[in-house]
């Protein structure tokens, strides 16, 4: 094979068969349990990389789940994880924290294009009679169970839609081949195309518990503020680069 075209070709690894195809990635009837809750602000401030910003007077973090069973390129899955409401420039988003997911091409494709923080584990999402519940187990361990009464109130869809389109941040991480980072970044990316089928809210509850490689607990559960059960079809917009850590 020729220089060019290892050039020509070159998208993502391994060469000949990448992990995952070129985008756009259009998810369909793409369901999120989302529980909002406060925590500890101290150990929030400690996890949130300048120059995003959280609100000292509101330190809440947001659990997700997340079912995924239709999604171009990436196949059926499902993924969890905290996303801590920031501010960039005076611009309101989410910062994603951690993620744990069961999808080989979503983890290195989600990885290597955006930055997203994702490692292997397995999450649900799924109706237990009157019951929405979502769990993470890490290998034998669980260590984060999400539950929420099924579809009890009806919530408004525009405010909900308008939240889903706000910026979303990550801190982008590859290193070089001697070990040190290549690149350390911050990117921004938003949803798009979104098509909201439709959005409630019940009564939930949280529990986290502690583990050495999947550390969720260390937000700890102070108080749950709110839940909300959402499902919609949407397009994961590509990223771009906000700020540059090795510059």
């Amino acid at each position: 094979m020729k220089a060019a075209d290892v050039r020509e070709r070159a998208f993502a690894m391994p060469l000949v068969s990448p992990a995952y195809p070129p985008g756009p990635y259009r998810f369909i009837d793409r369901e999120f349990l989302v529980i909002t809750y406060r925590t500890d602000p101290a150990k929030l401030r400690a996890v949130v990389p300048e120059p995003l910003e959280i609100d000292p007077n509101e330190p809440l973090v947001k659990y997700e789940f997340i079912r995924m069973p239709d999604s171009s390129g990436f196949g059926d899955y499902t993924e969890t994880g905290q996303v801590i409401p920031v501010s960039f420039q005076g611009r309101r988003g989410g910062y994603t924290h951690c993620m744990f997911l069961n999808d080989e091409p979503a983890i290195a494709g989600g990885r290597e294009l955006w930055g997203f923080p994702k490692k292997l584990g397995n999450p649900a999402l799924a109706v237990a009679s009157d019951t929405l519940v979502g769990t993470l187990d890490y290998g034998p361990v669980r260590v984060a169970t999400g539950t929420m009464g099924y579809k009890h109130r009806a919530l408004d869809p525009a405010a909900v839609k308008a939240s889903l389109e706000g910026p979303n941040f990550l801190l982008k991480i590859i290193p070089h081949v001697d070990g040190s980072p290549r690149i350390c970044e911050l990117v921004e990316y938003h949803l798009e195309d979104i098509a909201l089928k439709g959005a409630w809210t019940g009564p939930a509850a949280l529990a986290l518990t502690p583990h050495a490689l999947a550390p969720v607990a260390d937000l700890p559960v102070l108080e749950v503020v709110s839940a909300t059960h959402l499902v919609a079809d949407l397009t994961l917009g590509l990223g771009t680069v906000v700020h540059d850590y090795l510059r």
